[in-house]
């Protein structure tokens, strides 16, 4: 029996807890995301960016010249950058940025050539540090700091790759992924998507390897001992879209701005997986405006990449997981294409409102499909994602606040709010949108304008609403905006409040066949349904069928194995299928099966796979100790955001 002093203290606490952040207790209660290590200290994060320490209200960097040399051996890069610092408050004495396991060695004012006074803080868990520099006396508002330093061999940004980890397995390889807020453990910079700044960079490497970065190549010279690349950057990007890769890399063009860089045991294959590259990126401009970048190159990573692709400018990373041999996954590319604009042209100012980044590009993509193919394809990939939506819905849970379209991240990772959300219900809140104001005859005309009105900068959702709100309001459309209920679909949790009627054409073998074989007693009755039925089936088509199994009540094992031979999906090479189809296997609990979903798993580290997969076999008290060491065995090869998701997933606590 606890004393009446205890019964308050507890009460107390439980207080705290609810006015603080109540959703941690209760995704901590259904094991969706724990809790600890995940609270910092909200009086230093900027009131601009609840993910950021900077405060560029008060000083801003608007330049960074980076200068540095690559170890393979000690896994670090050593060097210098330079930051270029505008005072906005004239009353501002510091500059602070954002820094993650640098070693900082000397801080100089260029023009002064004076060491400055500097302040590294206590590292906040994933968030890092505070660094703060102190703005010396200086006639006029603009300064330069030269601040030399060194990253960590365990910088959350970076994914070293020793040689047995590659394709050629001669030669190291490295490559980066800052999105959302890992830029800091790479350089000391104000790592919040609301500053963008142009850069330079000049890196030294091994002389056997090529750089690349996400910038126009400007020079490459020899050394005596290695090689020296230049990169210029002259439009204004965010931190997370500085990108570099080092390796054995060789390139093939695929159109007239276009290259695809991977090893070269994996390039020709990639050249003809993205030959269509140029098609894709025209279509994109005729529904966006110009592309504005000069070049769009694509790099092949290798397998431990963590996401299907990523929109670094002039150079897009993508995961081999794309490299089908029959290009049926390369609308990827046109979802990277349409970051050109949504993202990287315009960007949200944080990543609450990630939405603006991800719910217009996979809007966009589909519009890309859709005049690539048809606008039944165009729906039916809108009835895909709206089945992984709901998916997602389901794991978080319907009164989930990170089932919001604009979530609240005050002392949330964005790492750990990341999902499906911000993607399909932001796509189906601007569907919703297009047909209230009239269909795409008359939403098209206001996307370009928005993007060309907004070009370079960053915004919140604040800013969309008030743009879209005087656009039609002008247009004479105010009768139908104002039906719109804005707080339901953007604080309103789980599923959107509406759902377009799709056009479910191409869809409708996969139902059928679902139906069909949903029925069959496979123990007592023939197939209903043979090979010739299913071989003309595109792989859109064979994905959909499996997400509706997957879907429904767990298959028995004898049923499953007679779907593998009629669907033939040990020949299949297509990794959305092999994917959807192992967690299948799992759920309906097919023992034999566990070997072949731990192999996939090390091969691959793109999370939409590698997360799923972890936690059914969590899921499954057969599994789940199988699942859990096999993690633990693999994680050091898999990249920092990977693993630490899925350790959560797995609810690991070291």
């Amino acid at each position: 029996m606890l004393s009446h002093r205890e019964r308050c203290l507890i009460q107390a606490l439980i207080a705290c807890v609810f006015a603080s952040s109540v959703y941690y207790l209760i995704n901590y209660y259904f094991q969706t995301i724990p809790v600890e290590n995940k609270l910092v200290n909200m009086e230093q994060l900027s009131p601009l960016d609840p993910s950021s320490f900077s405060r560029p209200e008060l000083a801003v960097v608007t330049n960074i010249a980076i200068n540095l040399s690559v170890s393979f051996e000690k896994k670090i890069f050593t060097g210098f950058v330079n930051l270029y610092v505008q005072k906005v408050d004239e009353g501002a004495s510091e500059i602070i940025l954002d820094s993650k396991d640098l070693k900082i060695h000397k801080i100089t004012e260029v023009d002064l050539n004076a060491e400055v006074k500097y302040a590294v803080e206590q590292p906040h868990g994933e968030f890092g540090s505070k660094l703060t520099i102190e703005l010396p006396s200086k006639n006029g508002n603009n300064f330069i700091f030269k601040i030399e330093y060194e990253t960590s061999p365990d910088a959350s940004g970076l994914q070293w790759l020793s040689p047995d980890q590659t394709a050629g397995k001669k030669h190291p390889y490295l490559f980066s992924q800052f999105q959302p807020v890992h830029a800091r453990s790479f350089l000391p910079c104000q790592d919040t998507p609301g500053v963008k700044i142009k850069y330079t960079a000049t890196i030294s490497a091994p002389p056997q390897l090529t750089v690349l970065m996400s910038a126009i190549r400007d020079q490459t010279r020899e050394l005596h001992d290695g090689k020296l690349f230049h990169f210029v950057q002259d439009i204004p990007v965010p931190s997370y879209l500085i990108a570099i890769a080092i390796g054995a890399l060789e390139s093939r063009k695929i159109g007239p701005r276009s290259h695809v860089w991977a090893e070269k045991e994996m390039i020709e294959q990639s050249a003809f997986e993205f030959a269509s590259t140029e098609h894709q990126l025209q279509t994109a401009e005729a529904i966006c405006g110009p592309y504005v970048w000069g070049i769009y190159d694509l790099l092949v990573l290798p397998p431990s990449s963590p996401f299907g692709g990523m929109e670094n400018p002039c150079l897009t990373f993508v995961t081999p997981t794309l490299l089908a041999g029959d290009r049926s996954l390369v609308n990827v590319v046109a979802h990277e294409i349409a970051h050109s604009w949504s993202g990287n042209l315009i960007t949200n100012r944080n990543f609450e409102h990630f939405w603006l980044n991800e719910g217009f590009t996979v809007f966009i993509e589909r519009k890309i499909l859709g005049r690539l193919l048809t606008p039944q394809d165009q729906d039916f990939s809108a009835v895909e994602g709206l089945a992984d939506l709901k998916d997602t819905v389901k794991r978080f849970g319907e009164d989930s606040p990170l089932t919001r379209l604009v979530v609240d991240l005050k002392g949330l990772h964005p790492d750990d709010a990341f999902s499906t959300v911000p993607y399909e219900k932001g796509q189906t809140f601007l569907r919703y949108l297009e047909e209230i104001v009239g269909g795409a005859s008359e939403f098209e005309p206001f996307l370009r304008k928005y993007f060309d009105t907004y070009k370079y900068k960053s915004l919140d959702t604040s800013d969309f609403k008030k743009f879209f709100i005087k656009e039609f309001s002008a247009s004479g459309k105010q009768e139908n905006i104002s039906s719109i209920d804005w707080d339901l679909w953007l604080y309103g949790t789980g599923l959107p409040p509406y759902i377009p009627d799709y056009d479910k054409t191409v869809g409708q073998i996969s139902i059928h066949l679902h139906e069909s074989l949903s029925s069959w007693n496979e123990s007592s009755e023939p197939s209903p349904v043979k090979l010739d039925d299913v071989k003309y089936m595109s792989a859109s088509q064979i994905i959909y069928f499996l997400q509706l199994v997957l879907d429904s009540t767990p298959w028995a094992v004898p049923k499953l194995k007679q779907i593998e031979k009629i669907f033939e999906l040990p020949k299949n090479k297509n990794s959305e299928v092999k994917f959807r189809w192992l967690r299948i296997c799992v759920k309906s609990k097919w023992e034999d099966k566990i070997p072949e979903v731990l192999l996939w798993l090390n091969e691959v580290g793109r999370m939409k796979f590698v997360r799923p997969l972890y936690r059914d076999l969590y899921e499954w008290e057969f599994s789940r100790s199988t699942g859990i060491e096999n993690f633990k065995a693999n994680k050091k090869y898999m990249m920092h955001v990977s693993a630490y998701t899925v350790e959560r997933d797995l609810h690991i606590h070291e």
